[in-house]
């Protein structure tokens, strides 16, 4: 059995008890190499919080095989998608009921606000959980007459296998939700790696599973470093799908070892540089609240995030100010503070990262609008940034930050908006604000992003 700590939570001086081994067959066990551990930290006040183990190569292969046996005997196609349904939504009803504790652990990790946990992305959690509950039992396959009706051709939906799952530290409960819920509610086996630096929620997830009545095997959680425990499974030969979310470098690495190795499927989501455009006929008022939440919503840690902004410039000089204003209206800070809407940034890594971006932006020229300064208090807090006159050759413009700095800059007619929202090599989203509806569907169907 591995160890167990206890860990304080400021507001209401209660503890929160978290295993800290790896969660292999519905047991917490050490690791059977012992690497140095994984240290874990709280990003508002650097303190150290604990040390989790850290799944090594033969870790990877024991929750491998842990899931495969599962797959092959106790879940996959043995089990009545009625029963994968009632698992699952009994997973959702406890996730429910520790809704305030995870939350708080969320916090304690991450730095996320626990009001912003609590109430949008567990409960989004929830919502997931039990959406693909639902289809649990509804995967139907199909018969179709060929040959002139004389034979009939019969589909039937197979569950893939055992699915290695890497999620990011921006959304741990959430992904963790968004990866799992659709590989259960097929039959699918998982061996899930969350991010080393946002391990402790998944962990406590894990005890959760095996409370529901998941058969040993069906989840298994291996906090690892990416060079090992992530590389290990995009390149796994008993692996039969990955899924990844992150940094486009990350999934291209995984996308090759997948090709590499077994050619198992891939899923992947990765980086963003996402346009926002602001046409003369948008509601101002709304169009900025929403460009500042665009950006700041997750202290900017979103592959979504609106980070370009476009302003057309027959209203730029009036929407601009209105803009700081809603920007500096978000309070960041402690996230035990129901008040607060932002956290710090999540790691001494990504604190660097952003400012150095932010250095880069004051170097090349951009004005520093608001933000900029650094705080003076123990934490990797990054107060919203906004950059106007901007060029699009500036790294703040081109490349993703990950942090709440965004650029401004502005466009006279329509096809200009366009042209430097889609002067990216990403595509995943963008936004428009307009109240002309056939601007919003010339534009939209323009713009070269996935979501809009």
């Amino acid at each position: 059995m591995a160890k167990a700590v206890d860990l304080s939570v400021p507001s209401s001086n209660s503890k929160i008890r978290v295993h800290t081994g790896l969660f292999i067959n519905n047991e917490f066990v050490p690791s059977v190499d012992n690497p140095d551990p994984i240290n874990v930290f709280n990003p508002s006040t650097e303190e150290f919080l604990c040390a989790v183990a850290a799944a090594s190569e033969r870790d990877v292969d024991i929750a491998v095989a842990a899931a495969r046996k599962a797959f092959r005997e106790t879940w996959g196609k043995n089990v009545s998608g009625f029963e994968r349904s009632r698992l699952i939504n009994k997973l959702a009803d406890l996730i429910e009921r520790d809704k305030q504790t995870l939350a708080e652990l969320e916090c304690l990790n991450n730095g996320k606000p626990v009001k912003i946990a609590r109430d949008f992305d567990i409960s989004d959690s929830v919502g997931c959980l039990r959406y693909y509950a639902g289809w649990a039992d509804k995967i139907l396959g199909q018969s179709i007459e060929i040959d002139h009706k004389a034979k009939i051709a019969i589909t039937h939906p197979e569950p893939i296998g055992v699915c290695g799952q890497i999620i990011p530290w921006n959304y741990p409960i959430q992904m963790w939700a968004w990866k799992v819920a659709p590989a259960l509610a097929v039959g699918c086996t998982i061996v899930m790696k969350p991010s080393e630096i946002t391990p402790l929620t998944a962990l406590k997830l894990s005890e959760l599973v095996k409370e529901a009545g998941f058969p040993p095997g069906v989840i298994n959680t291996i906090p690892s470093l990416g060079p090992v425990g992530g590389a290990s499974l995009a390149a796994h030969k008993g692996i039969d799908k990955v899924a990844f979310t992150g940094s486009t470098i990350t999934g291209r690495k995984v996308f090759e070892a997948a090709a590499t190795s077994n050619l198992k499927k891939v899923s992947l989501e990765l980086g963003g540089k996402s346009p926002h455009l602001i046409f003369e006929s948008a509601n101002i008022e709304q169009a900025a609240n929403w460009a500042a939440l665009g950006i700041l919503y997750n202290t900017g840690q979103d592959c979504t995030a609106g980070s370009r902004l476009y302003v057309q410039d027959t209203i730029y000089d009036k929407f601009v100010p209105i803009l700081a204003a809603k920007a500096k209206e978000l309070v960041i800070g402690n996230g035990f503070d129901e008040r607060s809407g932002g956290g710090p940034v999540v790691s001494k890594t990504q604190y660097d990262r952003v400012w150095s971006y932010i250095e880069s932006g004051k170097k090349e020229g951009a004005n520093v609008l608001i933000g900029g300064e650094k705080r003076s208090e123990p934490g990797y807090w990054v107060d919203a940034t906004i950059f106007t006159d901007v060029r699009s050759d500036m790294k703040i413009v081109k490349e993703e930050i990950f942090g709440p700095v965004l650029s401004v800059g502005k466009f006279h007619t329509e096809q200009e908006a366009i042209d430097l929202a889609n002067d990216t090599t990403y595509g995943l989203a963008a936004g428009l604000h307009s109240t002309d509806q056939a601007q919003c569907h010339r534009v939209s169907s323009a713009l070269e992003a996935g979501t809009v």
